[in-house]
């Protein structure tokens, strides 16, 4: 059954490929679409798996080629669905969506052994531009994987193949991908690295859940339950103790009555009374913010960063690929203990018009406690710990006075609720207090002897001034639920971060495993080209230069062609077994006085045996099409076809 007037067979001189050779094909299509899917739009990625399905479903009813008249159509949708989803084709984003719907869309006119040679080659491309989005260790695995269709497709085209399983078809691939790892990784260490991406077109961020510049209760509640890791800390002596475990990351002092917000000081950082400090390393992941998080608080700026008046580390540019910086934290410190006046009147900010009854709760506890600012700080405390108040992450919404529903009427929430409600009651009573976000706690990995801090682990508290003190941390939701602070933000959420997903057993093989990404992190992301010039170092070179990984790149290539070369030649000598029969047939063929002269081919020279011993003809022009065949139609020849050629030879009598 056909439908002559919707597809039609090709009219070239090739032959039509078989259908081993198109599912191969196709399925290196879908792996190539399965590795760009996370970053293509959701309905695009539906769109073209549809179209790759329908296509191999047509070909296996109804083989042949889609007609222009349809191509073309749906060449214009899927240029035009890029446009309106990017504004451009040009960019990594859209041009990676329209490479990949273009070789989806060469399927439909894939009839060919050209065809199918042209799509491996795109295919190939498109499976390395993924690892522009994603360099990680299953992305990589992903992308070797991707490659073992595509050269069994191109096996696939060798005529003369009998049929064989999927798995016969993709373990000769797996071969040529394993001989090939020692001369990948030999060029992965010896090319000369460049200080800067070979393309021009510049980065875009990805859109990833990270810490803003602004918070408002509720805000962090897709941070609470994203189980990504966000910083990586090693310490250069004993991991601090949870308690201390507060990465600072954005000081906020500017409130609307509903939200806190950043605004950037340049002024000269605050003084920092140190008792001691802790010198550490961070691996952070990206997250396109400049806020660099650092133990409170830091005294020392990494390269390519400078530190703000409210001792935050800033990158000169958005993190938007992995960044490793070291750090000089202080654990114990009197942070800025004279307080100028324009930060006073910041700190004590509140919008009119807002949170009438929590302003006058505050009011009472100064009439109490006067100039004690310390005792109000413990009472604010005190009430949260005592007066019902409950941790959790789907709190009641709050309405126009935010502070006054939560205080009063619901009493329950998570960190960003506690830090914002006692940051505003702190202020009411003429405290000066800021809140601060960053992460707190981590899980500390003893194999990998690193600190993991994942989103998760986000947390907002309080800053309050306090008279010969200076700034002093204040934590609200440590008095509601201790078990954040102690045993991290998993603990405290319980059951409420994802049922079997947060799961104890499931959580400790997230841990475990982040040590394998973080090995894949430091030894193949971050070998870059300071690291690479560093090479020698054990050797005595302290700078390797480009010439030198040129020479050692050089003689890498010529000792794997040469190991290659001695490999070929003793396989073909020790276990050429085509060869072995053929020359059994002609010790045979040379008790009749049929030698096989210098230079002769096989084919001529059983031709010319053939015709010396004519009722033999017959046999011996078979013989001669089997070992053509065997030697040159396959790659690898079947074992059976071996097996009867050799058997064939072994009933010859001349």
């Amino acid at each position: 059954m056909k439908w002559p007037f919707v597809f039609r067979r090709t009219h070239t001189g090739e032959p039509p490929i078989n259908d081993r050779a198109f599912d191969l094909l196709c399925l290196t299509m879908a792996m190539v679409l399965g590795l760009h899917t996370p970053q293509l739009p959701v309905w695009l990625s539906g769109a073209l798996a549809l179209t790759l399905g329908l296509r191999w479903w047509q070909r296996r009813h109804w083989p042949g080629r889609m007609p222009a008249y349809l191509k073309l159509p749906l060449l214009g949708l899927l240029t035009a669905a890029v446009i309106f989803q990017y504004q451009s084709i040009f960019g990594r984003e859209p041009g990676a969506a329209l490479a990949v719907g273009l070789l989806i869309l060469k399927l439909l006119e894939t009839e060919t052994p050209r065809d199918v040679r042209v799509g491996v080659a795109f295919a190939c491309f498109a499976l390395m531009a993924a690892l522009l989005f994603n360099q990680s260790m299953l992305v990589t695995i992903g992308v070797a994987l991707g490659l073992l269709p595509a050269l069994a497709s191109l096996r696939a085209l060798q005529p003369a193949r009998l049929p064989s399983t999927l798995q016969h078809e993709l373990l000769p691939a797996l071969g040529l991908l394993a001989v090939s790892l020692p001369l990948a990784l030999s060029a992965f260490v010896l090319v000369p690295r460049l200080s800067s991406p070979l393309w021009a077109a510049p980065s875009t961020p990805q859109a990833r859940i990270g810490l803003s510049e602004q918070m408002s209760p509720g805000d962090f509640v897709d941070l609470l339950t994203d189980d990504r890791p966000a910083l990586r800390v090693s310490f250069d002596g004993s991991q601090p103790a949870p308690a201390q475990r507060y990465f600072r990351a954005y000081v906020m002092w500017r409130y609307d009555g509903r939200r806190w917000d950043h605004v950037g000081d340049t002024r000269e950082p605050a003084t920092v009374e140190a008792q001691d400090a802790i010198t550490y390393r961070i691996s952070m992941e990206p997250n396109n913010q400049r806020v660099l998080p650092a133990l409170d608080v830091p005294l020392a700026t990494p390269a390519q960063a400078k530190l703000s008046a409210d001792r935050e580390l800033v990158a000169d540019k958005p993190v938007n690929e992995p960044l490793n910086y070291s750090v000089r934290s202080a654990l114990h410190y009197r942070l800025q203990p004279m307080l100028d006046n324009p930060s006073q009147q910041r700190g004590l900010q509140l919008p009119a018009g807002f949170n009438p009854r929590t302003r006058a709760l505050a009011t009472q506890w100064r009439q109490r406690f006067g100039k004690d600012d310390a005792a109000i700080v413990q009472q604010a405390l005190t009430m949260f710990h005592n007066d019902n108040f409950s941790y959790t992450l789907s709190p009641a919404a709050l309405g126009h006075d935010a502070m006054d529903d939560f205080l009063f009427t619901t009493r329950e929430g998570f960190c960003e609720h506690y830090a914002s409600a006692f940051t505003v009651l702190m202020r009411a009573a003429g405290i000066p207090a800021r809140v601060v976000t960053g992460y707190q706690g981590g899980y500390w990995s003893t194999l990998g002897d690193y600190l993991l801090v994942r989103q998760s682990d986000a947390h907002a508290w309080s800053e309050v001034w306090l008279s010969g003190r200076g700034w002093v941390r204040v934590d609200p939701t440590a008095a509601v639920r201790p078990e954040r602070v102690n045993l991290g933000a998993t603990a405290a959420a319980g059951d409420q971060t994802g049922g079997w997903y947060r799961s104890p057993w499931l959580q400790n093989l997230r841990n475990r495993w982040d040590i394998v990404n973080h090995w894949w992190n430091e030894g193949v992301i971050g070998f870059d080209a300071m690291r690479q010039r560093g090479l020698l170092t054990p050797f005595g070179v302290r700078d390797t230069d480009a010439s030198t990984l040129n020479l050692l790149l050089a003689v890498a290539c010529v000792l794997f062609a040469c190991i290659g070369l001695a490999w070929a030649l003793w396989r073909k000598r020790g276990n050429d077994t085509l060869l072995l029969a053929l020359r059994a047939l002609e010790r045979k063929l040379g008790r009749v006085k049929v030698l096989r002269r210098h230079s002769e081919g096989p084919q001529h020279y059983l031709r010319r045996a053939a015709r010396a011993l004519p009722h033999k003809r017959d046999e011996l022009e078979q013989l001669m099409e089997n070992y053509l065949d065997l030697r040159y139609a396959y790659d690898e020849p079947p074992a059976d076809l071996l097996k009867a050629f050799r058997q064939a030879v072994k009933r010859f009598r001349p």
